[in-house]
């Protein structure tokens, strides 16, 4: 039943167009969700990646079959051999320098692109996987790294939204106003346990801003602290991140 499966793990063309034209279909896919939130890394990076994870494990296969085939003789005489690992692991290795371009510390002390540089690494991963022809691994792969982007999403926030823990990001006129912060904190039954405090430049008109790290005393107290902060007239932003 399963004969033809076997016969696309072979070394032919159909089996290399499959892979291929697989690689791109597949990483495209999952980049299509990162495309629409307007992240650095989208639709045509995700395909590109996971096409070339594929050319580099099918490249590592050739090499095999070749120096254990038709180069067997000339191999044996000047003692060549070769490791079908080692291109995978070039490629585990290179998408590092990628996957850190896409990761960001914006001004309000947030890290953004973790996730898309890990879907990323995961596409990689699944292009040396269909470089490979394991056909039922990449199915599941793929099935799971896709749920991941665009379902896990929603989970995420309602866990954010219930969490007892919040880190607050926001921009006052000058230090002296700080008191008043965090007096309306504290009456609001917050728990301030960290401060990262900017005091802002003159010369740059960068005003001061602080990110409070804050335990709340219940799960649905994000919505009453944040319109207590922002009905204070000193303050110029405020955003949970």
């Amino acid at each position: 039943m399963w004969e033809w499966v076997d016969y696309l793990r072979e070394m032919n063309l159909a089996s290399v167009l499959l892979r291929l034209v697989a690689a791109m279909l597949f990483g495209g896919f999952i980049g299509l969700e990162r495309e629409r939130k307007r992240r650095p890394a989208g639709f045509r990076t995700y395909m590109l990646v996971c096409l070339g994870s594929a050319l580099t494990m099918l490249l590592s296969q050739y090499e095999f079959y070749m120096v254990t085939n038709v180069w067997q003789e000339a191999a044996a005489e000047i003692g060549l051999r070769t490791d079908v690992s080692r291109f995978g692991a070039q490629v585990i290795n290179g998408i590092g320098f990628l996957g850190a371009g896409t990761i960001i510390v914006t001004g309000k002390q947030e890290v953004k692109g973790l996730t898309t540089a890990a879907g990323l690494w995961a596409s990689a991963c699944m292009g040396l996987a269909i470089g490979a022809g394991f056909y039922e691994c990449v199915l599941l792969g793929f099935a799971l790294i896709f749920l991941t982007n665009r379902l896990l999403p929603f989970v995420e926030d309602a866990i954010i939204e219930n969490a007892r823990n919040m880190n607050l990001y926001v921009e006052f006129r000058t230090l002296d106003d700080l008191g008043d912060i965090i007096g309306r904190i504290k009456s609001q039954g917050g728990q301030i346990y960290e401060v990262d405090l900017d005091r802002g430049r003159e010369e740059r008109s960068k005003n001061p801003s602080a990110v409070f790290s804050i335990r709340l005393p219940g799960r649905r107290a994000h919505v009453r602290l944040l319109a207590a902060i922002s009905d204070l007239e000193s303050v110029y932003t405020i955003d949970e991140i």
